[in-house]
């Protein structure tokens, strides 16, 4: 039974093959492409940025985004920041990102994110969510944190790292 599904799946790659012809204006690549999603990072073109406030400094890697592009083509940035529900800080900003909102599920402290497709949040806290947002990236160590931003607004610089 085994032979005859082998032959079968032999005979269909053979029929398959036979059918189709490559074009002869278009070279023909026998190396295997990855996938798109598929492609890892390398460490050189991780995006870094500093973030400062409450007299510390931070370090967050930006997720590798057309809306964290365009984040770091708008700095350095100083921005007054919002508190909202003792778990994040936001700002709207002058001009939108381009959006791609997701429901995440799960906030992580640390995490940056866009609201909407002008409101940019750094969350303190970590807690379940039914809201969509744009990842942008995530700050590398949020120990200490919740306790810069503090308990109500609080002025933060962004920058980018060289």
């Amino acid at each position: 039974m085994r032979l005859r599904a082998a032959a079968i799946c032999v005979a269909l790659a053979v029929l398959l093959a036979a059918c189709s012809t490559p074009d002869e204006d278009v070279p023909v690549s026998t190396a295997a492409t990855p996938a798109p999603d598929m492609v890892q990072e390398s460490e050189e073109s991780t995006m870094k940025i500093r973030i400062s406030a409450g007299g510390e400094n931070f370090t967050a890697t930006l997720d590798s985004t057309q809306a964290a592009n365009e984040l770091v083509e708008r700095l350095p940035m100083t921005l007054d920041m919002s508190e909202l529900n003792g778990n994040e800080k936001f700002c709207y900003l002058d001009a939108p990102f381009t959006s791609a909102a997701s429901r995440v599920g799960q906030i992580n402290a640390g995490d940056i994110m866009l609201f909407g497709d002008d409101c940019l949040v750094i969350f303190y806290e970590s807690f379940a969510t039914g809201y969509s947002y744009t990842p942008l990236g995530r700050i590398d160590d949020a120990s200490g944190l919740a306790e810069a931003l503090g308990s109500g607004p609080v002025t933060v610089t962004i920058e980018a790292v060289n």
